[in-house]
């Protein structure tokens, strides 16, 4: 093993190691959650993965954006390749080590060639869009100057990655040219424009800045909106697969409801005692979410196509299911930091509700579903913001008044008009 295979490999492990722990500990926060069976029907969740996550489908409502954000998403999945190979190499000092695949790799090599021109154009017009076009759904008043910069800063590095890889390329088939593995079309049309440079020389830098670029994203992705680059798969196969509309209801209250539709049953029976204490209603805090709810605020991607589509925003209410998500990120994150300084028991007397959420939020939302139908990661801020209500109905008792009046009609009268169910028909006798 040469000089470089060492400072190579010191560098690979230590930016894996790194990389390693901030994922531990981000799902040692989502497992904070209630527990959640997502495990059911795996090929219906399998179909709607290679769908929505690799098919890239639900983007594609926004045809322009939808494309370039795919040409990005289906680049970095067929260069994801050259990356494992330039690791291979760089521990164990070999070239081109997957060119033994033969055939396939000549594919993967041509079409990671021509992805890395088209994520480039991609970026690029991203940064443009981002820069010059005031863009609605990018602002808002949950979106800070920094979401910008870390957007920006995230296209400038895929830009360089992108050049990289390319001149890498180039300087590859430069000093090879009658016996190179691979297939470079796009390279090749460039060579001509680098006769002049020292192709050895070119080669070794873009090869090791191509490599560096990639670790320092990698390590850059656990602080950055784009975690969704990781948490995009295993979101989609993990979301909600029934119909949108249907809302789950509390085990407990639904046995209590059967319980006292059973006119067999008696009320005063003793409980088992391997009965368990009753559950809290609803949530209050991120501990109250279940793990999918918390693993829908890591993916957020941030892009504003909930708030877009959600009706409540756009008629100039509060809510934002946006800001939901990244509220309830936000504050997972500072339970994760608290539980790292000060241990699990701690308390820092703040919630989700109240702290992060208002109740004016929440009441806005009218439950239409658009934002989950529009999310391109089947996140579902609804689910959160029906699990805030229920803890302000349930435990609280503090909904508002049009639906209080609404309970106590359905409580004195078995349905919400104030009329008991004696008056009910008087209407047909005027």
């Amino acid at each position: 093993m040469g000089k470089s295979s060492i400072i190579f490999s010191c560098i690979l492990f230590l930016a894996l190691g790194f990389f390693s722990y901030n994922l531990w500990k981000i799902i040692r926060n989502i497992r904070l959650g209630k527990s959640k069976n997502r495990f059911d029907q795996p090929l219906k969740r399998t179909k709607i993965l290679l769908k929505i996550a690799f098919g890239q489908t639900k983007l594609f409502a926004r045809p322009i954006s939808g494309i370039l954000h795919a040409l990005v998403y289906w680049g970095f999945l067929v260069i994801t390749i050259g990356t494992l190979e330039m690791m291979v190499d760089g521990v164990f000092n070999l070239d081109r080590s997957f060119g033994v695949l033969g055939g396939f790799y000549n594919v993967a090599t041509a079409s990671g060639d021509v992805m890395a021109v088209l994520v480039f154009v991609s970026c690029i017009m991203f940064m443009f869009r981002r820069l010059f076009l005031k863009i609605k759904r990018f602002s808002g008043k949950e979106m800070k100057k920094s979401s910008s910069i870390d957007a920006i800063v995230a296209l400038v590095i895929i830009v360089f990655l992108m050049v990289s890889l390319l001149t890498m390329n180039i300087g590859y088939i430069g000093i090879h040219p009658d016996s190179y593995f691979g297939s470079f079309p796009l390279s090749n049309l460039l060579l001509p424009y680098f006769v002049n440079w020292d192709l050895h020389l070119l080669h070794d830098i873009s090869w090791w800045v191509h490599i560096i670029l990639v670790l320092i994203f990698l390590n850059e992705l656990p602080y950055s909106k784009h975690f969704h680059v990781v948490m995009s798969i295993p979101n989609v196969y993990f979301s909600n697969i029934e119909n949108l509309g249907k809302m789950e209801n509390i085990s407990s209250v639904t046995k209590e409801v059967k319980l006292m539709m059973d006119p067999n049953a008696d009320p005063y029976a003793t409980p088992p005692v391997d009965t368990p204490p009753p559950e809290s209603f609803g949530a209050k805090d991120v501990t109250d979410l279940n793990w999918v709810q918390l693993m829908n605020a890591y993916s957020c991607t941030e892009c504003g196509r909930c708030t877009s589509e959600c009706p409540a925003n756009q008629t100039g209410k509060l809510l934002s299911p946006r800001k939901i998500m990244m509220d309830t990120r936000q504050r997972i994150k500072e339970v994760g930091k608290n539980i790292d300084k000060h241990g699990k028991d701690y308390t820092d007397n703040k919630t989700l509700l109240n702290d992060y959420i208002s109740t004016e939020e929440l009441w806005a939302c009218t439950t239409c579903n658009a934002c989950t139908q529009a999310c391109p990661l089947n996140i579902d801020p609804l689910s959160i913001i029906v699990d805030l209500r229920r803890h302000l109905v349930m435990e609280e008792s503090a909904a508002p008044q049009e639906l209080n009046m609404m309970f106590n009609n359905v409580e004195n009268n078995g349905a919400p008009w104030q009329f008991s169910a004696a008056d009910r028909l008087k209407w047909k006798d005027e």
